[in-house]
């Protein structure tokens, strides 16, 4: 990852000035297999876990958050595979696939008339004689003209409930067409190119997951979602606030009196906060990863809990809240020089990026869902394991 992030602090202002997809990071991802991490051994990769996958995330983000979301959207999608495929030969094989031919996963979830509900879906999957036709309007598919295949979500049937859903694997090799609709031009995260499509696909009936999107959305999207982007959002506070460090002690040798600078008490409320940030994140892991051996254990509801479930969104809106202030803070404590762009105390990259934050998945949605969960469950207030 080390090599990987040189690249893309290479190209890392270009892929923001000119809104292009970081094909050179890309590329260095899959040069180093870093695309398979997650997938078990046994198909291929190296069966990273939760921590270490989020932990490559945040070093990325800490060069392009660009590359660093979509690395982490791939790897969103990766979970899904390792969750909930190994129950399907179509899928294992496809994983296989993946690991050899670092393949990068891309996801078709929203749609017009649904906003970022992506637990409902107004398109339906047909599916006839073993083989399925899809059409979709989605308003976003990340990086949608460079993935290797889109993992589309759609209703079970034409005359299937909003909620009861699939989610199918579209590779790009197979019989489909996405001709775009919607031009991804924006505040920040540029470098994700994340026009919207009108999506069109023919396939196997096989490769629709076996496990209902319900299953696959509490079990391991959810949770996978929001600790892989606030790892992404935790990388570029990092970076934003490593640069400040960079000012104050720059600044602190000038000073000939021995006092402190200016930004040296900001600095350390952005220290705080940071740090409050890298707890939350790692406490949602060690949550999920202790849910995940309790259902290898054949404790069903450990994943698809309302606890758990309000646990991870409060990580989502706290992380991404949390983001923009710590690079707000540095942004106060490097005065001009952050502001201005080019410098090496510039934070006008970290702060547009993680200006998307609260608005991916709308935090008043997530808190919404999050107030009607804790109505029917009781918040858990212990410090145990």
């Amino acid at each position: 990852m080390r090599r990987v992030v040189a690249v893309a602090v290479e190209h890392g202002d270009a892929v923001d000035r000119e809104g292009r997809f970081p094909a050179e990071t890309v590329e260095a991802l899959k040069r180093e297999r870093l695309l398979s991490v997650a997938i078990p051994a046994e198909y291929g990769g190296e069966g990273l876990g939760t921590a270490a996958v989020a932990d490559l995330i945040a070093q990325l983000a800490q060069a392009c958050g660009s590359s660093a979301m979509i690395y982490a959207m791939h790897q969103i999608k990766t979970s899904s595979f390792v969750m909930h495929g190994t129950g399907s030969e179509w899928h294992r094989a496809y994983m296989r696939r993946i690991a050899a031919e670092q393949l990068l996963m891309a996801s078709a979830t929203t749609e017009a008339g649904i906003g970022g509900n992506l637990r409902n879906s107004i398109c339906a999957i047909e599916v006839e004689d073993g083989r399925f036709r899809l059409t979709k309007e989605a308003i976003v598919i990340s990086y949608g003209n460079y993935a290797d295949a889109i993992l589309a979500t759609a209703r079970r049937a034409p005359d299937a409930a909003s909620s009861d859903q699939i989610m199918v694997v579209i590779p790009n090799d197979a019989n489909r067409t996405i001709d775009r609709t919607v031009v991804w031009d924006t505040l920040g995260m540029r470098g994700t190119c994340s026009d919207g499509f009108h999506l069109e696909a023919v396939g196997n009936a096989a490769q629709i997951f076996p496990k209902p999107f319900s299953e696959i959305a509490a079990q391991s999207m959810l949770a996978s979602s929001h600790i892989y982007w606030a790892a992404t959002w935790f990388g570029i506070a990092a970076d934003a606030f490593n640069r400040a460090q960079a000012f104050v002690k720059a600044a602190a040798r000038k000073q000939t009196d021995g006092t402190l600078p200016p930004g040296a008490l900001r600095l350390a409320e952005a220290a705080a906060k940071l740090q409050e940030m890298k707890g939350h994140l790692m406490a949602a892991i060690h949550r999920f990863d202790a849910a995940q051996v309790d259902a290898a254990r054949g404790d069903d509801a450990a994943l698809s809990s309302i606890g758990f479930a309000a646990e991870i969104n409060a990580l989502k809106v706290a992380a991404s809240e949390k983001a923009g202030e710590v690079v707000r803070i540095a942004l106060l404590v490097n005065g001009i020089l952050g502001y201005k762009n080019g410098t090496p105390f510039s934070v006008g990259r970290h702060l547009r990026d993680t200006a998307s934050a609260p608005v991916m998945i709308s935090n008043d949605r997530i808190l919404s869902n999050t107030a009607t969960l804790l109505l029917m469950s009781r918040f858990d207030t212990s410090l145990g394991g």
